[in-house]
């Protein structure tokens, strides 16, 4: 009889030995941060995240959780114009989440929030909801965010952002000026067109609407005005669906343009705080001293929503001087912290990549080695080489988001990947143009261009040629322009 029981109990054993464990993950958390710190390209973690609480974030089940509290959505049209749909274009209402599904259902709204949107032509957009913020009363439910699976122990949900919106909810093409971001999708799928550092120029960059820490593009990707943009031409998408599991990664200054294309979708994200983002803050605090001065002295009355509905009101001269003051001494000190630490020991890849992150690395371009490399700096990250991303964990359970034209059958079913409606099919050849041989922009290029643009877009004595405010501003608070302004000002505080 005894052994019969062992005998059992071995065939139990090898058995359950066959059965897979779930919750192994493909990555360590010190792997997964080694990753995150090191990758300047867009990927999507798989698998990671099964054993997540926050999975079970649906719309339906976050609506039960808020017991009735409004928050406030975004509305915008889903007709598709050539100009973004910024969000000072927008309308905004206060509504329950149950409201919210009930519309997004197609039910008649004879009254409430949602009674003057017609849900066949407006999306509805919770986003940039911070959970701290709409859970304040259940510090409980933060635990749900595991980011510490990432490599990042103590981030959870209370330092994260929701995102719930509706089939065409969209955010308009942007950078971030601080960190890199995770993103968890939960609900639906969202559709991410992602744009190098190095693009930054043919996506004409502009800080009108102002807000801090984000740089936007005035090309709708959706649907490009190639008269008014022809350098888009030369952009390069990525181009990724995000599924309910996945993970993307955006790497830091990756331009992005997101649309939710499913009914309902739920997204959790979170901030990864660098290094660089010391310099970071002192060039938005430069940018945010042009901005609130020159559109200030503006006449109220010309009706220019230049400031986002995130900006409560425009700072003054002093609280922008103080911030400025404030932004250099935490640069500084970051840079005595870091020359110290690389004196005691040296540091492993990752970890040298976020020290000396401080310091812009500076690229040259056609100069003489003295003298003039200051001015013709690139505002850019240099493209990853071909070994470091060799040394990268690619396969099924981090999958690269290649450019588009170089999508290849290795995303499969781990990662959906979709161009369509990018770009008009006859401007499809532009793109996925590989960066080996990046075009060369200077100060002096960008003036042909401008002019170029000109005589293309109007005659000389078209009323088109006055030169406005947000003009000036787009060059004066162009993003290498404030780059090169930050670090002479930077450079004065050191003699």
């Amino acid at each position: 009889m005894h052994a019969e029981l062992v005998c059992y109990l071995r065939q139990c054993t090898t058995i359950l030995e066959t059965i897979p464990c779930e919750d192994v993950k493909p990555f360590t958390p010190e792997k997964s941060k080694e990753i995150v710190m090191s990758l300047q390209q867009p990927a999507v973690f798989c698998n990671m995240v099964s054993d997540w609480p926050a999975l079970h974030w649906n719309a339906k089940y976050l609506s039960t959780v808020l017991e009735g509290k409004t928050i406030q959505f975004r509305l915008g049209l889903k007709t598709v114009d050539l100009v973004p749909q910024f969000e000072t274009s927008c309308s905004y209402v206060e509504a329950t989440l149950e409201e919210f599904l009930a519309w997004t259902c197609g039910q008649p709204c004879l009254s409430g929030p949602f009674s003057c949107y017609d849900y066949s032509k407006y999306w509805a957009y919770a986003d940039y909801k911070y959970i701290a913020r709409i859970f304040e009363d259940k510090p409980e439910i933060f635990q749900d965010v595991r980011w510490s699976d990432f490599g990042f122990p103590g981030r959870s949900g209370k330092e994260s952002t929701l995102w719930i919106g509706s089939e065409g909810a969209n955010t308009p093409c942007h950078l971030d000026s601080y960190g890199c971001n995770l993103v968890l999708q939960v609900q639906g799928r969202k559709r991410w067109h992602l744009f190098p550092p190095g693009d930054t120029s043919f996506l004409y960059p502009t800080r009108i609407p102002y807000e801090e820490s984000s740089i936007f593009s005035k090309v709708n990707i959706a649907n490009p005005d190639l008269k008014r943009f022809p350098e888009f031409r030369n952009s390069t998408a990525h181009v990724v669906t995000l599924s309910p599991g996945q993970v993307l990664f955006v790497p830091r200054h990756w331009w992005h343009y997101v649309e939710s294309i499913d009914p309902v979708t739920v997204s959790i994200n979170s901030w990864i705080e660098l290094d660089a983002d010391h310099e970071a803050r002192v060039e938005e605090a430069i940018t945010r001293m042009l901005v609130c001065a020159i559109k200030s002295a503006e006449n109220p009355s010309d009706g220019d929503l230049w400031l986002n509905p995130t900006e409560v009101e425009a700072t003054s001269h002093e609280i922008n001087l103080q911030y400025l003051n404030k932004a250099v001494s935490a640069y500084l000190k970051c840079q005595e912290t870091s020359v110290s630490g690389q004196a005691r020991s040296s540091s492993t890849g990752a970890e040298q990549r976020t020290n000396a992150a401080c310091k812009r690395k500076r690229r040259e371009i056609g100069c003489e080695p003295e003298g003039c490399t200051l001015l013709t700096q690139e505002w850019d990250f240099p493209t990853p080489k071909a070994e470091e991303l060799q040394k990268m964990p690619f396969g099924p359970h981090l999958v690269r988001v290649l450019p588009q034209s170089h999508q290849t059958s290795m995303l499969g079913s781990a990662v959906e990947s979709d161009g369509r409606d990018l770009l008009h099919e006859n401007e499809g050849e532009h793109f996925g143009k590989l960066h080996c041989k990046r075009k060369r922009l200077l100060m002096s290029n960008d003036c042909e261009t401008a002019a170029h643009q000109m005589d293309s877009d109007c005659s000389p004595c078209s009323s088109q040629t006055a030169l406005s405010t947000n003009d000036l501003l787009d060059c004066l608070v162009n993003p290498r322009v404030i780059s090169l302004v930050a670090q002479l000002l930077l450079e004065r505080t050191r003699v």
